[in-house]
């Protein structure tokens, strides 16, 4: 069911515009352009934190050139680490009244951090969102606060690998009409036409997005927008008892291969492998699986988009800007937002690095420097605008567990210990548990 993308904000356009003007007459480095100014302005520092690899470190860091050559006043002191260590590192930061001025969030962690008092309102601080898609920012949005503003989208898809469906003689499936039933069915097929040298699919039971966006399309949702479980037992036990069906068929390998592919990452996905013919993944996963299966692989939309009340897939920020409350720069802080944000030469630098920019406008201004990969995201993410009816909400309040539990009780699913409905009805007690719903 295609429904019509919802229009930007106009209210925030004006808002937006007249914050710019104040604070460009705050920051210039031209003193003439204020008529109060006896000088340039006063130097400035913030801090910045982020996570992410040494290319990351090193594309932020020529971004921040461009951003000091702008504003020669400010100068960003840069806090980033890996991944597994941030939000140590950013909790002992905030606990400690010391916490970053732009502060990198993760969906999952947004909420904690808003509800504590730790983020501002970005709505408040003029940094343009105008070109950034409703559904997005809906995204970073609390009780009608914007805490966090995408850095670039994702969509959660599958990865196709045509080679593998020529293998089996199969045709790719129709993505605009294909369902469940249809997907678990090519799936096995595939397995059984080759022989097994390649298998169907790759299971997608580790990951809560994908039970994301099988419940939205039944109108239901992982969570609510006050902060609860918006789901029925028995549609959660549907989604796994469809990996069961693959896993009976032979569409996906068994559990113990199952739980190795996975842990094993993108590049060792069964595609990534050339072992497999489908796998469920980020968007922006697609360069990394095509560099390490030496093939052209396919964004396909998830099965059943069609065929319920609704769509369920939806865009996902890759991560958040975010700006601290007790920031003693917060306009100096919202112009570099703006700047990562809004601004060509950052999007030119960055690129997909940080998912494909939210800033529209820059995403396509930037497209032609894209990989053919990042090309084929950024065509395939155009394609959904009038299909995905909204954003999911912001996960609750201890939503950080849930990927943990997702993970484990999959687990006990594909090793048989536990049927479906009882699965379900352990996820619902200890993600309850989790986000003291």
């Amino acid at each position: 069911m295609r429904r019509p993308r919802p229009s930007l904000r106009v209210g925030a356009l004006l808002a937006v515009a007249a914050l710019a003007l104040t604070a460009c007459a705050g920051s210039t480095d031209d003193p003439a352009a204020d008529p109060t100014s006896s000088g340039p302005p006063e130097p400035v520092e913030i801090r910045f934190s982020w996570w992410g690899s040494d290319t990351r470190h090193e594309l932020t860091q020529q971004v921040l050139d461009k951003f000091t050559e702008k504003y020669p006043h400010i100068t960003v002191v840069p806090d980033y680490t890996d991944w597994n260590s941030y939000f140590d590192k950013l909790g002992t930061a905030v606990a400690g009244g010391d916490a970053p001025d732009v502060i990198t969030q993760e969906e999952r962690f947004l909420n904690d951090y808003a509800s504590r008092g730790v983020l501002a309102d970005i709505n408040e601080l003029g940094v343009d969102t105008s070109k950034i898609d409703e559904n997005v920012l809906q995204s970073g949005t609390i009780d009608d606060a914007l805490y966090g503003v995408a850095t670039g989208v994702n969509a959660y898809s599958i990865i196709a690998d045509p080679a593998a469906f020529a293998a089996a003689g199969i045709e790719m499936p129709d993505d605009t009409t294909w369902t469940w039933e249809e997907y678990v069915e090519i799936a096995n097929e595939i397995t059984a036409k080759t022989g097994g040298t390649i298998y169907g699919a790759q299971d997608y039971g580790f990951n809560e997005p994908g039970f994301s966006i099988f419940a939205r399309q039944r109108g239901e949702s992982l969570y609510t927008d006050d902060q609860k479980l918006g789901y029925d037992e028995k549609t959660l036990a549907e989604w796994w008892q469809y990996s069961l069906d693959l896993q009976a068929g032979g569409g996906q390998p068994d559990a113990a291969k199952t739980i190795e592919v996975d842990a094993g990452g993108p590049e060792q996905s069964l595609v990534g492998t050339g072992t497999g013919a489908m796998a469920w993944f980020w968007t922006n996963q697609l360069t990394a699986i095509t560099n390490a299966s030496g093939k052209e692989l396919k964004l396909l939309r998830v099965p059943g988009e069609s065929e319920e009340e609704r769509t369920g897939m939806y865009f996902k920020p890759a991560m958040y800007y975010s700006i601290s409350a007790k920031s003693e720069h917060p306009e100096e802080s919202a112009l570099l937002v703006d700047f990562l944000l809004n601004d060509p030469a950052a999007g030119e630098i960055l690129l997909s690095d940080r998912g494909l920019p939210a800033n529209t406008d820059v995403r396509a201004a930037v497209q032609d420097k894209f990989s053919p990969t990042d090309k084929q995201a950024a065509e395939f993410l155009a394609d959904l605008e009038d299909e995905i009816v909204d954003g999911p909400p912001v996960p609750p309040v201890g939503a950080g567990e849930v990927a943990e539990i997702t993970r484990r009780i999959n687990q006990e699913v594909l090793f048989g210990r536990l049927s479906p409905a009882d699965a379900a009805k352990q996820y619902t007690m200890e993600v309850e548990a989790a986000i003291g719903g």
